[in-house]
């Protein structure tokens, strides 16, 4: 039997793997996007399904105004005393040299909650895990971030004791680590193995340099001593491997004493006219979650089966002799519970401080007309992460709208200075129209303008449909579900990618993936409703 990576596919970086007893979890950042934090069970590390978004309150997660790209970094998910614990930061605030980055922890006795309050740890870097330690105590490690942009920003892997009678962290902190020469380390996953501590840590950035290194001390406190040799796993050294950024890795042993790693990756597409070393790639999926297989030498140290780079089918656990591959979402929800499907995301605030409503009109997905696409506030919004290369997601809405500040549709959605629409609006020429539009690094084009695609008076429902074709997508639209007519206008899926914004935006931060989804916008304040009557999202590959 194989693993196939990626074992999580989309947009879900920073796995934290976990094992307790013959289950498997898998929990990834989320960033801005709300619920916080995607759980994925497993019984045989090769099928994945999300179970879980605990942080799914502002109660857990406040993310009001956060940047894009902030929110929800590197979630820690381990398990100790019946109980689950889940560390996470809150990152606020990413502005110049500096970086707010409160972490929390919560507590569960089991995976579906509830969550218990948050308790605040600290502020001073990101990346928080916990180690608990042989002897019952328990340390927070995390990164430290360092302000004074004259000396490295990554200040080194800080370690400190938490005290659970008293909830908060105790005694002095102590920079156990500064890392390899490469610095940027990041990430940290302490682990009690064969009377020494390992220390993982990603390392690099998270870019085509990103690594995963191992350092390993007989003292909690250290000193630590890197693994001899290059890092434990990257693919920056070879750009025509199918795993790509491979590192921020974590680590489990399984019940036949087996070891396999998580860790975060990315697929890339190529325009027709580009070389596969320069630029590199782009992948518009986001970084996802691939699984490998870990061996250990004669001198203790760990080494990634196949090959530093990464694979893209490993070997499976040995006690797996047959699977059973579950549906992660339905190819068409009609909206007909009370409840969003666990696929679908807000943009950092709950769905029902956004406009969001599956009852006040039965059978549809109501969304209040709030702020613009381009807000970080209140966007009344609901998409899922783009999981394939290739496939169609389709809508059908009944909107009315009186004012060209009015507008409801699909989306396709980077952050909100990436994103493309296809939508219902108004304008004094054509009466309730079709508009076209893209914010391309905050350069926005609207497409069609007087040529608008007017909406007979007859027509109640629009139908839109997304078509992504790997490195283009585009718009189509029928009025009756069964005619389409394509909207002659192509998009670049590349554009919707960190590695766009990086390129062509810079900013402060690209580090989630493509969405699409339904909206709906109302300038004027009046909250004009748009009513999806259902949303499809099929794979095609």
């Amino acid at each position: 039997m194989k693993i196939v990576n990626p074992v999580i596919r989309g947009f879900n970086p920073d796995p934290s793997l976990l094992r307790v007893g013959d289950d498997y979890y898998i929990a990834n950042s989320t960033f801005h996007w709300f619920p916080g934090v995607q759980i994925h069970h497993s019984k045989d590390l090769i099928n994945w399904e999300l179970v879980e978004k605990p942080l799914d309150s502002k109660r857990l997660l406040d993310m009001t105004g956060v940047p894009d790209s902030g929110g929800v970094w590197a979630p820690d998910l381990t398990y100790s005393g019946g109980k689950f614990w889940l560390v996470y930061s809150n990152v606020k605030s990413m502005r110049g040299a500096f970086k707010d980055t409160p972490n929390f922890l919560t507590t569960a006795e089991s995976i579906h909650g509830p969550w218990s309050d948050p308790i605040y740890l600290n502020s001073n870097g990101f990346d928080a895990s916990l180690f608990h330690a042989p002897d019952g105590k328990k340390y927070l490690i995390n990164m430290v971030w360092d302000q004074r942009n004259y000396l490295h920003q990554f200040h080194g892997i800080q370690l400190r004791e938490y005290s659970v009678e008293d909830q908060k962290l105790i005694g002095e902190p102590k920079i156990i680590w500064n890392g390899t020469a490469d610095r940027i380390t990041e990430g940290p996953h302490l682990y009690f193995i064969n009377d020494f501590y390992y220390l993982f840590c990603a390392q690099g950035g998270t870019n085509w340099p990103h690594q995963e290194v191992v350092a390993r001390s007989k003292n909690l406190l250290g000193p630590y001593d890197a693994e001899p040799g290059e890092p434990l796993l990257t693919a920056m050294d070879d750009s025509h491997n199918y795993l790509q950024k491979c590192g921020h890795g974590s680590l489990i042993e399984t019940p036949d004493h087996e070891w396999y790693m998580a860790h975060l990756m990315a697929r890339t597409l190529h325009h027709a006219n580009e070389s596969v070393i320069e630029p590199r790639g782009w992948a518009p999926l986001g970084r996802e979650t691939s699984i490998e297989k870990i061996e250990w030498d004669n001198d203790g140290w760990p080494h990634v089966v196949g090959g530093k780079a990464g694979s893209r089918e490993v070997d499976a656990p040995s006690f797996v002799t047959s699977t059973e591959a579950k549906a992660t979402y339905p190819v068409k929800d009609d909206f007909s519970g009370d409840q969003l499907n666990i696929n679908f995301n807000t943009l950092r605030l709950p769905s029902e401080e956004v406009g969001v409503s599956l009852v006040d009109r039965p059978g549809y997905l109501r969304l209040y007309g709030h702020e613009s696409l381009s807000s970080l506030f209140n966007l009344s919004l609901v998409v899922r992460r783009w999981q394939a290369f290739s496939f169609d997601s389709e809508t059908k809405v009944d909107y009315q709208p009186e004012n060209y500040q009015q507008m409801a549709g699909m989306v396709n959605y980077y952050d909100s200075v990436d994103y493309t629409a296809a939508y219902i609006t108004y304008n004094e020429k054509q009466g309730r129209c079709i508009e076209v539009l893209s914010c391309d690094a905050e350069n926005f084009t609207f497409y069609l303008k007087d040529n608008a695609i007017s909406i007979p008076d007859d027509v109640t429902s629009v139908y839109f449909k997304t078509k992504v074709r790997h490195e283009n997508y585009s718009y189509a639209y029928s009025f009756d579900g069964q005619e389409w007519q394509d909207i002659p206008v192509t998009f670049d899926s590349l554009k919707l990618s960190d590695d766009y914004i990086l390129m062509n935006y810079g900013g402060y931060a690209f580090f989630t993936g493509a969405f699409t989804g339904v909206f709906s916008s109302d300038l004027t304040g009046s909250k004009l409703p748009a009513d999806f009557d259902y949303f499809k999202y099929q794979e095609l590959e």
